[in-house]
């Protein structure tokens, strides 16, 4: 995972923030976290949604695998993170997972941007954390 993770990241940055690898387009995010334990510093592609001038949405789907991500925890541990957009470069965020009706909400709009994430909550055991990061 981590060679494919590498290779959307350098083709995100060489590319301005399109990323054609299964169509991605400017749909990515890059979020940059520190390790809940560790502390080392990571880079995650993510599908991202553009939810307002401040704001974007993120989902902790892992492909509907049955545990959250690690940058899940991640963001839990250390919610002051920072993204790399197609838009604005990189920007200082703050993360806040989202809850019941305001979850619900946003991970309803996760599903109608992509088939793939309803297929990921039907593969999940568990209920899949939505995340706003909020501009700094």
């Amino acid at each position: 995972m981590a060679d494919w993770n590498q290779q959307i990241i350098d083709e995100f940055r060489a590319n301005d923030g399109t990323v054609t690898t299964m169509g991605f387009g400017r749909g990515l995010v890059l979020l940059h976290h520190r390790g809940a334990r560790t502390g080392a510093e990571r880079v995650t592609p993510l599908g991202a949604i553009r939810d307002d001038e401040k704001s974007w949405l993120i989902a902790a789907s892992a492909g509907g695998s049955p545990a959250h991500p690690a940058w899940y925890h991640n963001l839990l541990a250390h919610p002051d993170v920072s993204i790399e957009t197609p838009d604005d470069g990189t920007v200082d965020v703050r993360a806040e997972e989202l809850l019941d009706d305001d979850r619900d909400e946003v991970w309803d709009r996760f599903k109608a941007m992509s088939a793939g994430f309803a297929e990921y909550e039907r593969k999940a055991s568990r209920v899949i954390p939505v995340f706003r990061l909020t501009r700094r």
